[in-house]
């Protein structure tokens, strides 16, 4: 199989043609790995086991991963209507619904050797007998003297809610009918070289208290994202959660695309439109769990509690109050590689971010433990294998399938190989994200001075990431937005937001200090930090207060659960200038293109001074992060002689800054070496501000 080992391979260069196929190919990237091949070699042989398997038996990845055709409810040309679902524990199962008066005993299903149920519906007068959006259940007599079990179809593609009955979901038979279906019109674009991805949740994007819909994101909110600059957007809660407050992270449908927005062709609407803007999409996919549900969800679906999980305490999550899915499972592999093929193929979704890799990847999943960077952390009985294979399986299957295909984990471990290749012994994701990067800025602005912030440390923490594996780099995500938190801009200025963020009132120190540090964060963070850049809806503007969804404990209030776009829109309001500066940052990305050139040269650290310097895509960096000292004629080395200009100024009074600096200045290099740099210029470098620099030969 073809695989994303590219990428990877040329990093190593000549050393390409004598990489082992047995798994310790990524020892060439990491030497620091030798002592652990014999665990590489394991699991990449348990993956090529899993490979082999499923090609003898199935003719492959690609057929296996076709389940949800097999699955379900297919259609056929005719109208004929067929229904699969496996449940081996249940001893006889009955398909009910709107379509038969929900009488019980009426449509029997046939179980096959393997546990399936089966049972086909003649279409009735050229017309499906089960009628369009209708709804639909399976009842199930199961081993407990007898006892009826009715469940939610495992397979199934929409399921709704109405909160006045009861907060069950019920299962809906989706078959539009053929002139209604949704067809896509537009291309999807290629695969981003610089990942600028907006993390959004369709149900916040609203500045009124509601829950908003995939219309109106499509409407409002998608070209609030391109004019921004992002090229890829990351959505959140979309695959069906039963309780609104867990931030989609309670999934009970898993092909089930959450109806509060609207309809399963009205986000796929959403996704043609983003597609036709040139902007890639990215589902937030969450595998690590699931729902303990058992009237809607997987949970107990036959009456037996290792169906899809892992029976007793490894089946359970114990702070996440959910099920653990048995990845060692024939069954189980089918369901999620097939999820995964579901979303690309039936919604056009570009790629994943896979939620919650930690605790996937370990048997303790992370509770209670914190990670040192010690290899000998990653292998061992602390490893759950089953978890790792399935990621191979899953990047191999994906990237195998669809090229253009990106795959971000979300894993606060820092396991080796997680974004190289399978066929180097990785476990072939395409990102990580880089998630010690925000708990470093909320720990400093809790904790520290700015006069004590660590530039060392600042610098140690952005580049800190594995050789060859490239890292989403973000100041702050959904995570930091969430109640029990604050945003990074409340942080800084408090309770002045709501006094002081009208142009028609002083500008005060601690507004002053929010807007630039808020800008300069941002901007680090971009340039040094990875090679790819996110940011939570909002968060580019300062998004006043935290992330809390309508819940008991709020008395179901809806306040905080919204993005008030509407304070960028308002000229009077200072939120503009942070909002046109996130803009400016990552259209001038899209001109340089930092995120996909190699890794910066940090020239200067000055702690005394707060001065960070760096070059990266032939750019100059230079951050002072001094609360108080401006530094006339600054001395700065560079690599590249030249004249150079101002092609990103956080201090331009074009968003919320002093104009300290002109912005038609030209710096002239001095040929003497400074910092191991061939040459020098010299700037003037205001307290809090940030300056980037081309040459002209490249602008």
């Amino acid at each position: 199989m073809e695989t994303n080992a590219k990428s990877d391979n040329s990093v190593m260069g000549d050393t390409a043609g004598s990489i082992p196929n047995d798994g310790t190919g990524v020892v060439t990237l990491d030497p620091w790995l030798g002592p652990f091949k014999h665990a590489l070699k394991r699991r990449y042989s348990k993956a090529q086991d899993w490979i082999k398997k499923i090609q003898d038996n199935e003719g492959g990845l690609e057929k296996f991963s076709r389940g949800y055709e097999y699955y379900g409810f297919t259609v056929n040309d005719n109208g004929d209507i067929t229904y699969r679902e496996w449940a081996p524990n249940a001893m006889r199962a009955y398909l009910i619904g709107d379509f038969n008066g929900w009488n019980r005993d009426s449509h029997e299903m046939k179980k096959n050797d393997f546990g399936v149920f089966e049972i086909t519906l003649p279409a009735q007068g050229g017309q499906p007998a089960i009628p369009h959006d209708s709804k639909i259940k399976i009842s199930m007599v199961v081993p407990n003297d007898g006892q009826r079990a009715e469940r939610i179809p495992v397979w199934i593609k929409r399921v709704t809610q109405d909160l006045s009955i009861s907060p069950m979901y019920e299962g809906r038979f989706w078959n539009p009918p053929k002139g209604e279906k949704y067809i896509f019109k537009n291309q999807k674009p290629p695969k981003p070289k610089s990942a600028r991805i907006y993390e959004a949740h369709v149900g916040i994007s609203s500045p009124e208290p509601k829950v908003a819909t995939y219309k109106e994101f499509t409407k409002n909110v998608l070209p609030r994202i391109k004019n921004l600059g992002y090229n890829t957007i990351q959505l959140m809660a979309v695959m069906e959660h039963a309780y609104y407050a867990s931030f989609g992270y309670q999934i009970n449908s898993f092909f089930a695309a959450s109806s509060r927005y609207g309809l399963p062709d009205e986000l796929k609407e959403l996704i043609d439109t983003a597609h036709g803007m040139g902007i890639t999409v990215l589902l937030d996919v969450v595998h690590s769990h699931a729902s303990k549900n058992v009237l809607d969800g997987l949970n107990m679906f036959d009456n037996s509690d290792h169906l899809y999980f892992h029976e007793g305490a490894r089946g359970r999550h114990e702070l996440w109050d959910s099920r653990l899915f048995n990845y060692g499972s024939y069954e189980v592999l089918r369901f999620l590689l097939s999820n995964l093929r579901f979303w690309m193929e039936e919604y056009q979704f570009d790629g994943f971010r896979f939620d919650g890799v930690t605790s996937m990847l370990y048997l303790h999943h992370g509770i209670g433990t914190g990670f040192s960077g010690g290899y000998h952390e990653y292998f061992g009985d602390t490893v759950d294998e089953e978890g790792v294979v399935y990621l191979m399986l899953a990047n191999e299957m994906l990237h195998t399938l669809y090229p253009n295909c990106i795959t971000i984990a979300e894993d606060v471990s820092g396991m080796p190989a997680l974004c190289v290749a399978l066929s180097l012994g990785g476990i072939g994701f395409d990102y990580r994200l880089a998630m010690a990067v925000p708990d470093l800025y909320i720990k400093w602005l809790k904790e520290k001075q700015d006069i004590d912030w660590d530039m060392g440390a600042l610098a140690f923490t952005l580049t800190n990431r594995r050789h060859g594996e490239k890292t989403i780099a973000y100041a702050e995500s959904h995570d930091q937005a969430l109640v029990g938190d604050k945003s990074i801009l409340m942080w800084l200025v408090d309770a002045e937001i709501y006094s002081h963020m009208s142009t028609l009132t002083e500008l005060t120190p601690v507004i002053d200090r929010g807007l630039s540090l808020h800008k300069m964060i941002r901007l680090i963070t971009h340039g040094l930090g990875g090679e790819g850049y996110l940011n939570f809806e909002g968060n580019e503007f300062g998004h006043p207060e935290w992330l809390d969804f309508p819940r008991e404990g709020n008395n179901n209030s809806f306040h905080y659960a919204r993005r008030q776009f509407n304070l960028t829109d308002d000229h009077l309001l200072r939120f503009r200038f942070l909002n046109d500066f996130d803009a400016k940052m990552q259209w001038t990305e899209e001109k340089y293109g930092w995120l996909h050139s190699p890794q910066a040269y940090v020239s200067l650290k000055n702690e005394s001074d707060k001065v960070i310097v760096f070059e990266r895509a032939g750019l100059l960096w230079i951050f002072n992060f001094h609360p108080t000292g401006s530094f006339p004629d600054y001395r700065v080395g560079v690599e590249e002689e030249g004249t150079y200009k101002i092609v990103l100024n956080s201090d331009s009074q074009m968003f919320g800054g002093h104009g300290r600096v002109a912005e038609d200045t030209r710096f002239f290099t001095t040929p003497f070496g400074w910092n191991d740099r061939k040459n020098f210029l010299q700037v003037y470098l205001p307290s809090r501000t940030a300056l980037v620099l081309a040459n002209e030969k490249a602008m």
